[in-house]
């Protein structure tokens, strides 16, 4: 077995001192956009944020996100998992271990997502919990175990953070320099500060993130922070030659990267959308029919066409603009530049008529009286659009059927199951004791039964065919067969005088 290497060697060697990273981004770092960024100067990928438990139960999941995307050029390569048990956490590590380079904890996914399902950022004050995690993992997988993490306001917590996830085993940590709270219209600023006291608390290399829209600004992080890489997420989404210091035309990057989603199927239609929107954001706020249009489109050749029309239109623009063709307020280059999407400062708090501050607040456009269709309790489109599709849809919650939970999972139980399990569950169970569940549609002791009783017929039939085979080896060796009993006189024959001969 391999030595596993640690902290720096393993950062020199498996990683081959990559500095320029691309993060982790959910529906968004897959294969073909990691081909991309490699060709145009990224030396470490992450794949996007996996969930541990459905990786472990799910084959498909395993299979669609990991195993089928397996490729000689996309390495080195680290896996990253949500997770908030530590013997499920190590389970998909080691269904994972074999298709990559390390394995990242995600403890910095501030999402509402990670809220409800309770992992990401929001475990970031369960020190021990993450302490047996990273110390599990270390200790049962075969390739390093990394994490990533926000930092917390007060440096020193951060560095304690950090120092702890050391300790335990982490060999390799990035960190995002921004706050649980830091996201949406509230991102911000990421704290480089942060993350250099942790690059100096620790002994372990140090990615650092945030802040990152140029390769100066990469050069600049590394200068103020001595960390080993920089990692960039929307940077990258934008300007795929980020790490490169080039700012392409959107169309090169676009039809590179169309191609490469070609050369290496499958690839999820809905994030080659999603990147498409990214590449042409600026450009899209100008051409807006072409911008509904690629939200409609159902196919690869439909959003390779609408693509192709936007590189038309910008180089119809360029022909006739001349030097200014292309300007926006705002932007440093024309909008078909791959540029940074740099997100507006929030509104600031307006004082009411008590010179008290009043946050400004998001409302919901209201619905019109043809919307509300003279519901008193309106519904929104999205719902409406559901409602039409089907009448019968409920959506007050007090009226929504309660499910009873799984006794394994906590996923809702088949309602008749005979194991009071979910269906994935009561099949495992089921395959395992030879069972049947027929709210399931599970067979398993009725096939078993039936296999066993046409073995016994084919047995009795094997038996059978011997008999006779041995019946027709005899005549065919002249051997006589067993006399038969002579017919017997019967009194109806002497009264006629018949006799049996």
């Amino acid at each position: 077995m391999a030595v596993k290497l640690q902290g720096f060697e393993f950062w020199k060697t498996t990683l081959r001192g990559a500095r320029y990273v691309v993060a982790p981004m959910v529906d968004q770092s897959e294969l073909a956009w990691r081909l991309l960024s490699r060709r145009h100067g990224a030396e470490l990928c992450y794949t996007p944020m996996l969930h541990a438990q459905v990786f472990v139960r799910d084959a498909n999941y395993r299979k669609d996100n990991l195993y089928s995307e397996v490729c000689p050029e996309d390495r080195p390569l680290i896996t990253q998992f949500c997770a908030n048990d530590p013997e499920v956490f190590v389970q998909a590590c080691l269904l994972a271990q074999d298709y990559c380079d390390a394995i990242d904890l995600n403890l910095g996914c501030p999402q509402m997502i990670a809220k409800r399902g309770h992992y990401g950022v929001f475990l970031q004050d369960e020190w021990e919990l993450l302490e047996k995690m990273v110390k599990l993992a270390n200790e049962k997988i075969s390739v390093p175990i990394t994490c990533k993490i926000r930092v917390f306001n007060k440096m020193e917590e951060t560095v304690q953070y950090a120092q702890m996830l050391e300790k335990a085993g982490c060999q390799l940590l990035t960190v995002h320099g921004r706050t649980k709270d830091q996201k949406g219209p509230a991102t911000g600023i990421a704290s480089w500060e942060h993350i250099k006291a942790v690059r100096n608390a620790v002994n372990i290399p140090v990615f650092a993130n945030g802040n990152i829209q140029h390769l100066s600004d990469v050069e600049q992080c590394m200068e103020e922070t001595g960390v080993q890489g920089v990692m960039s997420a929307e940077g990258n989404l934008h300007n795929p030659a980020l790490f490169e210091g080039h700012s392409p035309p959107v169309w090169e990057m676009a039809e590179e990267y169309l191609e490469v989603v070609s050369q290496y199927p499958p690839c999820t239609l809905s994030y080659v959308r999603a990147h498409l929107f990214k590449l042409w954001h600026h450009t899209l706020q100008i051409h807006k029919d072409l911008r509904e249009e690629l939200a409609k489109v159902k196919n690869l050749q439909g959003l390779t066409e609408v693509s192709r029309q936007l590189r038309l239109r910008c180089q119809e623009e360029i022909t006739n603009g001349g030097e200014e063709a292309g300007q926006v307020v705002g932007l440093p280059f024309p909008h078909w530049i791959c540029q940074p999407y740099v997100r507006p400062v929030p509104k600031a708090p307006v004082a009411n008529s008590n010179g008290t501050e009043v946050k400004a607040v998001c409302h919901k456009r209201a619905l019109s009286q043809e919307d509300s269709d003279g519901a008193s309790d309106a519904l929104s489109k999205n719902k409406q659009k559901k409602k039409a599709r089907n009448p019968h849809k409920n959506f007050c919650p007090e009226q929504k059927p309660k499910y009873i939970k799984c006794e394994q999972c906590g996923n809702p139980k088949g309602n008749h199951c005979v194991f009071n399990l979910c269906r994935g569950c009561c099949k495992k169970k089921a395959h395992k004791e030879v069972a049947d569940c027929p709210s399931h549609g599970l067979r398993f002791k009725t096939k078993a039964e039936k296999q066993k009783s046409e073995r016994q017929e084919e047995e009795e039939e094997g038996k059978s065919r011997g008999l006779q085979e041995e019946e027709d080896e005899g005549l065919l060796n002249g051997t006589p067969s067993p006399p038969t009993d002579p017919p017997q006189r019967t009194d109806c024959g002497l009264r006629h005088g018949l006799t049996g001969t």
